[in-house]
Parts: structure tokens; C-alpha cells; sequence
């Protein structure tokens, strides 16, 4: 499997006056293509800090971060926008649809980013939608969908790049059960039978099922925590996914 992501004694600190908060504390972490990582823990532990550095949203304070082989943590902020248009995808927890654009256009802008227009565009779209089991829904304004259907969206557009990582932060919270099921499984399929790397920030222990390793974070920490059995969760791993993507 390739390494898809990187990091060694990293560490992030926030200033306040007088007072340091260091929100990650010397965290090395190793992330593979084909596989999903759960990062699991409480409120403020540092989980979606640890998710934004991977993603070349934030900058560490010290440390290494390597993305495909290719250290990120000194890229100036020209450089940083294109590694991430070329290799990580973005899946949100409140969907960060645009809402005046419908499900395709929400798709066809990322895919703008990438300098596919026009007909290529709207095609790819449409591929994406479909793909995601929303081939219906490509006129259809964000305010007409339901959680569910928004989050596959959400999906479809962090694929339009073709991205070798996709970085998910709690995905399916704002979900019902089914929604949240079809969702997670379809992140499944993207890593198991596409080969991508998956990282999930979750507080739903019933993803835990379709987790390759869970990651348990504390105070900035990583804590040794084996995955549980399936056998233990909400949600039972199926032989399919719900839809072929």
C-alpha cells in the first residue's frame, strides 16, 4: 500500500496572553492508501486540529508532515491551495453546500477548480451524482434535499478532483441512523475498493464497524485503543455498500 499521509511529533500551540494551550503534544501517525482510520475522542482533545494540519489547512507548530511522500509543514501559502486541490478531498460535518447552487453546480465548481469546464464538467457531475445514487437530483437546490442526500453531495464534490485522501469530519452527525449508515459505507468502499485514505473524526461509536484502526486522542495525545469488534456496534458491516461508487 502507499503511504498517503505522514506525521511525527507534531505538535500545535495556541498563545493567550500569557498562557500556552498546546492543543497536539509530539503525535506521529501513519495513514495508508486503502485504508479507513477513525480518529475517536472528547470534545477539545485535538482531533479536528490534528485533521486540518493533515489537510494543509492549519500549520503545525513543529514537527513533520508528509503528504504522498512530500514533506507540507514548510510550503508557503501559495503552494499549499495546490496540494490540496490535487490531493485531498473534504467531507464536512454541516455539508458546506453552496445553497443557491443545485447539487450539480455544487459539483461542477470543484471540478472548475480543476479546470474541468463546460460539457466535461456537467458530465462528471453527473457521473459523481450517480455514483453517490443522486442521478435525479442534479437540478435540485440544497434547500430540497435531505441530510442525507446533502452529505452524499458533499461526497460526490470531494471526489470530483480524484484526490488520493479524503478527510471527513464527523460526517455523519448531523445524519439519521440510515442516512449516517449509507454514508459511512460508502467512505468504506472509497477506501477499500478505490484505494483512498480515509480519515473519519467521529464521536459515533457506530462507525467503529467500518474502521480499519481507531485512533483514540486525549488532551492533544495519541492513547493506545484497538479497534472493538463489530460485533459490539450500532451498525453491522455489510458484504455491499449501498451504492456502487
Amino acid at each position: 500500500m502507499t503511504l498517503a499521509i505522514s506525521v511525527k511529533d507534531l505538535t500545535k500551540s495556541y498563545s493567550s496572553g500569557a498562557a500556552t494551550v498546546r492543543a497536539l503534544d509530539r503525535v506521529s501517525l501513519e495513514v495508508e492508501g486503502g485504508e479507513v482510520v477513525l480518529l475517536m475522542g472528547p470534545s477539545g482533545s485535538g482531533k479536528t486540529t490534528l485533521l486540518s494540519i493533515m489537510g494543509c489547512i492549519l500549520r503545525p507548530t513543529s514537527g513533520s508532515v508528509r503528504v504522498l511522500g512530500r514533506e507540507v509543514a514548510g510550503l508557503s501559502e501559495r503552494e499549499l491551495p495546490r496540494l490540496r486541490r490535487s490531493h485531498i478531498g473534504f467531507v464536512f460535518q454541516g455539508f458546506n453546500l453552496f445553497p443557491a447552487l443545485t447539487a450539480g453546480e455544487n459539483v461542477e465548481l470543484a471540478l472548475d477548480l480543476k479546470s474541468v469546464r463546460g460539457r466535461a464538467a456537467r458530465r462528471r457531475a453527473g457521473e459523481l451524482l450517480e455514483s453517490m445514487g443522486l442521478g435525479d437530483k442534479y437540478d435540485v437546490l440544497p434547500a430540497n434535499l435531505s441530510g442525507g442526500e446533502k452529505q452524499r453531495v458533499a461526497i460526490a464534490r470531494a471526489l470530483a478532483g480524484e484526490p488520493e485522501i479524503i478527510l471527513a469530519d464527523e460526517p455523519t452527525a448531523a445524519l439519521d441512523s440510515g442516512s449516517g449508515r449509507t454514508v459511512i459505507e460508502m467512505l468504506h468502499s472509497l477506501a477499500h475498493e478505490r484505494g483512498r485514505a480515509v480519515i473519519i473524526v467521529t464521536h459515533d461509536h457506530r462507525t467503529r464497524a467500518f474502521g480499519d484502526r481507531m485512533i483514540h486522542i486525549e488532551d492533544g495525545k495519541i492513547l493506545d485503543s484497538p479497534l472493538r469488534s463489530p460485533a459490539n456496534d450500532g451498525w453491522l458491516r455489510g458484504e455491499h455498500s449501498a451504492h456502487s461508487i
